[in-house]
């Protein structure tokens, strides 16, 4: 079990160690990471983050505004470092960060483009040609938080692979938090950042999960047992969640989208479901016996009996169960990827993740408090949460069944619970009344287990409406038609056609995407306000070569994410959508685009 566990530590963290090999001389924009903000409605600020063995020179800098009515002052440079330079003599140059505020006359105007001409050096002998990076500011802003604006080099502009926009919005503000550099307040910031991911489907599947592994351990679960256990379960999740973010970071792509086919979903709800038949005592029914003992061992140790294992339960479910990308985790990618920083961006990621797992801890402890030690109750209780590691199963299998197989699983995992309920069967006179409660309730899951049986065999193909076939739908739940892009090509060529446009990427394994078209599009207020917008979509599901293309074109590193385009074909800037909104929210947003 070690060895299969550094295994997949290693695997993990391959993209990392091929980065680390990659030649010394960075790429100007890694080198001299460029970024600009607005302090305030007379003031810019321009900052970069220089690499280490890097340096810039003071008298290199030039800057320069659009339109032309926007005035820019005289620049206000820190005090720099004398330096002998073997290219252009006694030079005032800065190193490690430099910061400089223009006085801005902005005329009136709500954006304007920032143009920054800089030129800098490496210390093992090579000069860079002076570079142009520009960003483009809403000054509109001014006033409210600091909004900062990840630069891009003009150089880049030739190629729409590397033609990489102003990357705005939630996820900036997170990175912008990681470009302050305050270590403690990096840690505060994503720590709170997971605690609000609590109730998302980044973390509740994992909470049934961790309670079939302590339900497991029987009579020996005690507080310390339960909270030692769950602790190795959040130290496994959060270790990978921060080992992923950063090899994610580094080339550009997700391993947990990767993760998304029919193989290692398969093999994952395998895994819950043989720990839920242990739960219900079908081992020895349908094994011989010799097959029974080294089943019952594995299941054992699956359920928490050995530490190793459930670290890598951890590990596992950070990597498969939660492949969406969220605003703090799109913008500690974005900042790890731009700056090369793994140290910080990874702390962050993992303060992060350790928010995410308190909430783990608490059910683990209390569990490990309330949780009987034997009798009728104990056996009740482990059966409950089979039927919860059955649904985790089914959860995560549903990126890659057809929904019809959906509604029926969850039909069978309904009624058979409902049975397990003693719904069909008779009571007696002398029944007591939690016995007769628990009837009802038994009858209660059985009814909706048979409506998802019904709505599948009907042709419905939503679990929480299985009945709308028989019923009938109505209009203010219809989705709204969205055109498919498959390409960066494609995109370019639906722009031109004009009107504002809104290009959102999606993936059937994604399920914040399938939040925002349950909620948010079939919302009647936003159908609305997208009557004339035109709606595209990128299926980055596959995740092939074009999906690939098309996020990085976007520095997205996976769905959901929703990008503004005005008439001209132009993205918005300063505002993207991130993780799930709600139609309020949403609307908000719409209102910032002006659709």
């Amino acid at each position: 079990m070690h060895r299969l566990l550094l295994i997949a530590l290693l695997a993990l963290l391959a993209p990392v160690l091929r980065a680390a090999s990659e030649p010394e001389l960075l790429e100007p924009d890694k080198a001299f990471r460029f970024t600009a903000r607005v302090l305030d409605v007379a003031t810019l600020e321009v900052r970069y983050a220089i690499a280490d063995g890097y340096y810039l020179y003071r008298d290199r800098f030039r800057f320069a505004a659009e339109p032309a009515t926007v005035i820019i002052g005289a620049p206000q440079f820190p005090r720099g470092e004398v330096h002998e330079d073997k290219f252009f003599g006694r030079q005032e140059t800065y190193r490690k960060e430099v910061r400089i505020q223009l006085p801005l006359d902005a005329a009136g105007s709500e954006r304007l483009k920032l143009v920054v001409t800089s030129q800098g050096c490496a210390d093992i002998g090579v000069c860079y040609v002076p570079q142009e990076q520009s960003a483009e500011l809403r000054l509109a802003s001014a006033g409210g938080a600091p909004v900062y604006i990840f630069g891009k080099a003009d150089r880049l502009a030739s190629t729409p692979e590397s033609a990489v926009p102003v990357a705005t919005g939630e996820d900036v503000r997170y990175a912008g938090v990681l470009e302050s550099g305050k270590l403690w307040l990096v840690v505060v910031v994503f720590f709170g950042a997971g605690l609000l991911l609590t109730f998302t489907p980044c973390v509740l599947p994992m909470i049934p999960i961790l309670s079939g592994i302590i339900v497991g351990e029987g009579r020996k679960v005690t507080r310390r047992r339960a909270l030692l256990v769950s602790l190795a379960y959040v130290l496994g999740m959060s270790v990978t969640y921060t080992a992923i973010g950063v090899a994610a970071a580094f080339s550009g792509n997700l391993l947990s989208a990767a993760l998304q086919n029919v193989w290692v979903l398969g093999a994952f709800a395998s895994v819950f479901v043989l720990l839920a038949l242990s739960m219900f005592g079908f081992y020895e029914l349908q094994l011989p016996t010799g097959w029974h003992a080294k089943l019952t061992e594995a299941s054992n140790r699956l359920s928490g009996g050995h530490w190793g294992a459930v670290l890598l339960m951890g590990m596992l479910s950070a990597a498969i169960v939660s492949p969406c990308v969220a605003a703090p985790l799109a913008g500690a990618l974005l900042y790890i990827s731009q700056t090369r920083d793994a140290v910080l961006g990874g702390t962050a990621l993992f303060s992060m993740a350790v928010g995410m797992g308190v909430p783990l801890l608490l059910v683990g402890v209390s569990e490990g408090l309330l949780l009987p030690k034997a009798g009728h109750w104990m056996r009740a209780v482990r059966q409950f949460f089979g039927v919860l590691l059955l649904g985790v199963a089914i959860w995560i299998l549903t990126p890659v069944i057809p929904v019809a197989v959906q509604m029926l699983s969850w039909s069978a995992l309904l009624v058979g619970s409902g049975v397990f309920l003693r719904a069909l069967d008779p009571l007696p006179n002398e029944a007591s009344g939690w016995t007769r409660m628990w009837k009802a309730a038994g009858i209660f899951v059985l009814l909706l287990g048979i409506a998802e049986g019904l709505g599948a065999l009907s042709g419905a193909r939503d679990p929480l409406r299985p009945l709308v076939g028989l019923v009938g739908d109505s209009a203010g739940t219809r989705q709204p038609h969205f055109e498919p892009v498959k390409s960066l090509a494609e995109l370019e060529v639906r722009l031109r056609g004009g009107g504002p446009a809104l290009l959102d990427f999606y993936a059937d394994w994604c399920v914040s995407c399938k939040e925002m078209e349950r909620f948010t599009f079939s919302d009647p207020q936003v159908q609305s306000r997208l009557a004339g917008v035109m709606l595209l979509r990128a299926d980055v599901t596959a995740n092939n070569a074009d999906d690939k293309q098309l996020l990085r074109r976007f520095r997205l590193f996976g769905p959901p994410g929703i990008v503004f385009f005005d008439a001209g074909g132009r993205e918005i800037d300063g505002l993207r959508v991130i993780g799930y909104q709600s139609p309020d929210k949403f609307t908000r947003s719409l209102d910032l685009a002006r659709l």
